[in-house]
């Protein structure tokens, strides 16, 4: 690619390259980086936690795995998050 690809306010090349279409990817930041780690160690601990369970629901009471109840308990932690912040953002 030579300077005349990519002219510049004066119509002559600037000597800078286009890019190929290529983008940058995200960038690993403490807090990605520390929300990956706690993401693994709930993994982690979900994976090595299966034996049944009985869990009691107000009145009821189930038979579970205890990794389904982990589990079950991860995404309604993330879900309150994400309302938690989406309600702060207003």
């Amino acid at each position: 690619m030579s300077r005349a690809d990519n002219p510049g306010p004066s119509g002559r090349g600037t000597g800078r390259r286009k890019s190929a279409g290529r983008r940058r990817g995200p960038e690993l930041t403490a807090t990605r980086i520390t929300v990956l780690v706690l993401i693994a160690l709930a993994i982690i601990l979900i994976a090595e936690n299966t034996e049944d369970i009985e869990i009691r629901l107000v009145v009821p009471v189930v038979t579970m795995p205890l990794y389904l109840a982990l589990l079950l308990m991860f995404l309604i932690g993330g879900l309150a998050g994400a309302l938690a912040l989406r309600l702060r953002n207003r």
